[in-house]
């Protein structure tokens, strides 16, 4: 369909079912879900954490349409306080085809994390085959006004659709 794999430069925080904010999300409990996937790198005491989730319910495989969400958590394990200044993603899909988005700040803040605290969202991507890697990174600013960047580590788009690999 048309919807698949079209990403504005609004990027990924305002696709229309991402309506979380900084709220965990609530998959339900109809059914026991196997454990979600955690990704988790550190880069200058600021620990980032991804958890993938697969989300049947806004996805359409006959059409060739499957969304992921994610939480994000950005933990500040240093002495400094940071800035979320902008994001950076790098998107691949199950045919190799990159999207890369970018844009300031994460869902629409530039949220402040001081030392011990932590940031979590949750945002979503699209894609066009069943499963897919982003990868990424933030720049955030100490107080006294230094940017550096944050890795965001590779994680993994599964769904159910995707052809099993045997190795």
């Amino acid at each position: 369909g048309s919807r698949a794999g079209r990403l504005d430069n609004g990027g990924l925080a305002h696709l229309s079912f991402v309506e979380f904010g900084a709220r965990p999300i609530w998959l339900g409990s109809a059914a026991p879900r196997k454990i979600v996937a955690m990704y988790s790198a550190t880069t200058r005491d600021i620990r980032v954490t991804v958890r993938p989730t697969y989300l049947p319910e806004q996805s359409a495989p006959a059409d060739s349409h499957y969304v992921w969400a994610y939480q994000v958590r950005i933990e500040n394990i240093g002495t400094q306080q940071v800035r979320v200044r902008s994001r950076y993603w790098r998107i691949t899909d199950g045919l190799g085809r990159v999207q890369e988005v970018k844009g300031p700040g994460v869902v629409g803040e530039q949220p402040f994390i001081p030392p011990g605290a932590a940031y979590e969202y949750v945002s979503g991507t699209p894609l066009a085959t069943p499963s897919g890697i982003m990868v990424g990174s933030y720049q955030v600013e100490t107080d006294d006004g230094e940017r550096f960047q944050v890795a965001v580590p590779a994680f993994s788009l599964d769904s159910p659709h995707q052809p099993i690999c045997l190795h």
